[in-house]
Order: C-alpha cells, then sequence, then structure tokens
C-alpha cells in the first residue's frame, strides 16, 4: 500500500460509523491516528442517537457527533423507516460544516459512498468494491480481517498512524461517580461475566456459567453478571442454578457506568458482543468466547493480557450449511437457525485460559496490582 502523507490545511474531519457499541470500539485506535496526525482538526462523528449520548468530554477521539438518519446500507433502526424529507434535510444542512474530509468506515461502499459524497467534503476517503462507487482516495474491502487493522489502514490514506493497537474509552468522573455506591458492597476482587449477546449463535451456552461461577468463587473472588435489562432474567436463572452467591447489575448502569465497572474488574469474560470489546477498551484483561469466522474480525489483536477462546465448529447441526459465506451467519443459502455455534467450547477451556491469565498482576478496583490466583 502506498504511503500517503498527511493532508494540509485541514480543520474539519468527519467519519462515518453507525451500528452498536463493538462496531464503534473497533475504530479507536484509527480515530486515535487521525487525533494524533492531525491535533488542531475537529473530529465529528456521523453517528446514531447512542453514539450522541455516550461520546461527549472527552470520552474518545471523537470532538462531537452528528446523528445521521435512517437510510438503508448507513443507519438501520428496528422501529424506524428511511424518511426522505429528514434524509434531504440533513445533506442540505450537512453542507454549512465544510469537511475538509469525510471518511467512511461504514462496510463494503456500496452504500456508504454515495452518501460520503454528498456531504461535499474537499477529499473523500474510505472502503470500496467492485459494486460501490469510488472515492477520491480508497481501499478495496476484503470482510475477512482484523476491524481493527482494517480502519488503521484507512487512515493511512490521509497519513495517519498510531503503534496503538488497542482500542481506548477514557472513564469519566461522572461514570465513577455512578458506580460508587455500588462499589461500595464489594469486599473483594471481581470478574465479570457476560453470558448474552443479540445472536444466539454466538452465544456459549448458558448452561455452562453456573460450573464456571461457581469454580471462579472457590477462588475467594466476586462474580459479577453483566447485559442489559432484557437479559435480566437469563441471567436470574444463571444465578439460580449456581451454588454459590454472585451479583446480577443487568440494566442497573449506563454505558459510563458499564465502563467504569468494567475498567474496575480483575477479568472479563464473554460472548462476542459490545461489553467484551468495551472491556478492551478500558484495559481490562478478558477471555472472549468466539466462532472462528467472526474471530477474524472481531478478536483481540493483542494478547498480553487477551485470550480468546475459539469454537472451530463450522457446520449447522439442522442443516449442515456451514454458514460463513459472503459472511458469517449470512450465507449465500440461507441458514438462520437459532443454536449457539461456539457450544463445543468446554468450561474447562475457559477456565485454563483464566489459570493462564491470573497468575500475572491484574488490575483491581482499588488500582492495586494484585495476583489473584
Amino acid at each position: 500500500m502506498m504511503r500517503l502523507s498527511k493532508v494540509e490545511g485541514v480543520q474539519k474531519i468527519a467519519v462515518l460509523r453507525t451500528g452498536a457499541l463493538g462496531d464503534f470500539i473497533v475504530t479507536l485506535p484509527a480515530l486515535k491516528a487521525i487525533r494524533s496526525t492531525y491535533p488542531d482538526a475537529e473530529i465529528i462523528l456521523l453517528g446514531t442517537p447512542w453514539h450522541k449520548k455516550f461520546l461527549h468530554k472527552n470520552r474518545t477521539p471523537a470532538d462531537r457527533v452528528i446523528v445521521v438518519p435512517v437510510k438503508k446500507g448507513v443507519r438501520g433502526e428496528s422501529h424506524e423507516v428511511e424518511n426522505a424529507a429528514e434524509t434531504e434535510a440533513f445533506f442540505e444542512q450537512i453542507q454549512y460544516e465544510q469537511f475538509d474530509i469525510a471518511i467512511s468506515f461504514q462496510g463494503n461502499g456500496v452504500s456508504a459512498n454515495p452518501f460520503i459524497k454528498r456531504l461535499n467534503a474537499k477529499l473523500t476517503v474510505g472502503l470500496t468494491s467492485n459494486d460501490a462507487e469510488k472515492l477520491d482516495r480508497n481501499l478495496n474491502f476484503y470482510y475477512y480481517q482484523s476491524e481493527v487493522i482494517r480502519y488503521l489502514e484507512v487512515v493511512k490514506l490521509i497519513g495517519a498512524y498510531t503503534s496503538d493497537l488497542e482500542p481506548q474509552v477514557n472513564v469519566l468522573k461522572e461514570d465513577e461517580e455512578e458506580i460508587k455506591d455500588f462499589m461500595r458492597l464489594l469486599d473483594k476482587p471481581f470478574i465479570v461475566l457476560q453470558p448474552c449477546a443479540v445472536d444466539i449463535r454466538r452465544m456459549w451456552p448458558l448452561e455452562n456459567y453456573p460450573l464456571l461461577a461457581d469454580t471462579l468463587k472457590q477462588k475467594k473472588i466476586e462474580i459479577v453478571f453483566t447485559g442489559s435489562e432484557a437479559d435480566k432474567s437469563a441471567v436470574d436463572n444463571i444465578v439460580a442454578s449456581m451454588k454459590e452467591r454472585a451479583i446480577n447489575v443487568c440494566g442497573k448502569f449506563s454505558l459510563g457506568g458499564l465502563a467504569a465497572l468494567l475498567s474496575k474488574a480483575t477479568l472479563v469474560i464473554g460472548a462476542d458482543t459490545g461489553p467484551l470489546h468495551l472491556a478492551r477498551a478500558v484495559n481490562t484483561p478478558t477471555i472472549g468466547i468466539y466462532w472462528a469466522p467472526n474471530f477474524i474480525n472481531w478478536g483481540p489483536v493483542t494478547r498480553s493480557i487477551h485470550r480468546p477462546v475459539v469454537s472451530w465448529e463450522m457446520a449447522c447441526p439442522f442443516c449442515g450449511i456451514i454458514p460463513n459465506d459472503p459472511y458469517p451467519f449470512e450465507p449465500k443459502t440461507n441458514c438462520d437457525h437459532a443454536i449457539s455455534f461456539v457450544r463445543d467450547i468446554t468450561v474447562q477451556q475457559v477456565l485454563d485460559m483464566v489459570n493462564e491469565l491470573c497468575p500475572h498482576p491484574l488490575k483491581e478496583r482499588n488500582e492495586k496490582q494484585v495476583s489473584v490466583f
């Protein structure tokens, strides 16, 4: 890839990235590279309402968020449909921003690139493919690639570089304040378990968690289960099946509060979902449970404090299809059977990774360096 130099005279950079928490977390090293290379430029994330609520007060390199309209291939919402008048009003208003650079971190470019070009930035940059419009500076999209590395390659097109490969989210004072009362109740180091994900195919079977949690409790460590409000009932069932006591905080904290809680944990173990990526971003050791095709894109880049446990189970037990072409769980021949594709991973495999990580000094909630096991 040709090394391109920094663009001169840049005051405003727009970055398009909608989606869920994990989709944003993996862009953070690239955003840091932009910030390092263009320290005086304003970085504006073109995102969704949750971005606008969460990304403020120097939490990440993004200075502010502009919410983009619901639009097919750009921003999807289960409860909203595209409104042509709102979309046109957005593009009319966005012209006043006068972006110097507009960057797309959004898919293969088929839907995103026409959107990026309508921003009328002086320079457009991003991902493209055979079916997509070209931007001024392009990187060809190939699905199976680390998402972190993908976006670092994109920002090289404007001369932006960083040596940091792991994402970083800053925990704010207000986040610490939110969990203060809860933290007073904990009198020992704790491990966070995040069992649920939106897609059951990425979830380790829930019946594995009682044994895992009970075994960890024998090490004189507290167990805290996290998740959304919708996950609370499932986690209540896990806790009820345990021999030992555990704490369920599903839906209790905001995203900022969750970041603060994860930053205090000794270790986070969980499904390939947003909170696991958030734990990486607050520099907490993680053990992630991944299906092999997803692991290529979403697994941690480094291994000093992060360990993946990977399932190589490829075929659906109901129909025999291997649903990884062209993308994981989106095969050319339909297969959407609701079964875990990481069900062959054993509790002992996860415990082996715990024992591998935990002899080393790990963070505790009071920031002392301790060895738990």
